[in-house]
């Protein structure tokens, strides 16, 4: 009977399915784990929202001199260096005396001043005695205004010396030294303040009225930072654009700075532009020729998603997060961030507004995804 019962099920054509294996319905899927509950208390997962930043451009630089704060210290005549005060490294205020020429056409222009003033005092006497004898009818109009017209040539003689000797830069003839063998000496002072930062001559050297500098002053309190931006990135620089600069000297110490100029014209071979900041510079830290990284703070504002830093890990050159997919299981994902400051980064593709992101616990999810797998 019961054999007859058995064969009949065989032969029916209807039979139940087999239970599932229960191991197999609960092994997770590739790139999931499944966490006991009670680990819970040990990760930290937050909801990733677009928040509105500013853009920003990192470029690499160099530091330079403020061309605006460098003065090129010429002489306005040849003759011998005396009196040299600096050498280089010195600081210098402006007007103080930097060395002084000793020349004989300096000399010349003091006797031609002392001597245009004497002839000036020599023509007022005769002009003030002929109009005296004038109006008592003892000399006639032509003479009177003869010595009129050499009064009025003799001033303009005493203008014309002063202005050479202001060019000079000397004040007049009253208080020059002029020595018997016909030397004057002209002051050399500092155009601005500063440091001395070249000195191209020594004590008694003879030098010439050209376009060579004698000495070079330069004002550190803020100096230049030149960069160069590819020909993609141009739309995103702009001139009075905030910048903050850094140098390896100084870690961790920022300078602010400001775009001041932009080059009308782009680089043939490297298709960049350069790009001039101005950057405060206390204490004058900054050194020119030393490199700087430059960041650009763009001028435009974008919404972006970012990660804390603690949320990525890195496996053979590729980022994941790890992202919650229900009670107690996550993802691993792999995602694309770039690179910054800060203890957040900014995530380009993988995630999406809305996602649970593990930010504290991403490492105990990887020992644990990897001793399951």
């Amino acid at each position: 009977m019961l054999g007859a019962v058995t064969a009949g099920a065989a032969c029916g054509g209807h039979t139940e399915a087999a239970p599932p294996d229960m191991a197999l319905a609960e092994k997770p899927q590739p790139g999931v784990v499944a966490v006991d509950p009670a680990m819970l208390s040990s990760i930290t997962v937050t909801t990733l929202a677009e928040r509105e930043s500013a853009s920003s451009l990192a470029i690499a630089g160099k530091v330079q001199f403020d061309e605006d704060r460098v003065a090129r210290v010429l002489t306005p005549l040849a003759g011998q260096v005396v009196e040299l005060r600096v050498k280089v490294g010195d600081s210098a205020h402006k007007g103080e005396r930097l060395c002084a020429i000793s020349s004989r056409e300096a000399a010349a222009a003091i006797d031609e001043a002392i001597e245009s003033r004497r002839d000036l005092e020599l023509a007022e006497k005769n002009a003030a005695m002929t109009q005296d004898l004038f109006d008592h009818e003892a000399a006639s109009r032509i003479a009177l205004q003869q010595a009129q017209n050499d009064l009025a040539k003799a001033r303009a003689r005493v203008d014309r010396t002063g202005e050479a000797l202001k060019v000079l830069g000397l004040s007049g003839p009253d208080d020059l030294a002029h020595s018997a063998v016909g030397w004057g000496r002209v002051p050399i002072p500092s155009p601005i303040s500063g440091v001395v930062i070249d000195r191209k001559v020594t004590e008694g050297q003879f030098v010439q009225s050209d376009s060579t500098a004698i000495l070079t002053v330069a004002n550190l309190d803020a100096v230049w930072v030149i960069g160069e931006v590819f020909e993609r990135d141009l739309r995103f620089v702009t001139t009075g654009q905030p910048a903050v600069v850094t140098a390896s000297a100084y870690p961790g110490e920022p300078f602010q700075g400001r775009v001041n100029h932009i080059s009308d014209s782009i680089d043939p071979a490297t298709r960049t532009a350069k790009v001039r900041v101005s950057v405060a510079n206390p204490g004058a830290r900054l050194k020119p020729e030393m490199f700087a990284a430059v960041e650009l703070q763009g001028a435009q504002r974008q919404h972006a998603l970012t990660v804390p830093i603690a949320a990525i890990f890195t496996e053979d050159g590729h980022s994941y997060v790890y992202v919650e997919a229900g009670r107690a299981r996550f993802e691993r994902r792999a995602v694309a961030v770039e690179s910054g400051d800060g203890s957040d980064r900014r995530v380009s593709s993988g995630l999406r507004p809305g996602d649970r992101v593990v930010v504290a616990g991403a490492l105990l999810l990887r020992q644990e995804e990897q001793q399951r797998g």
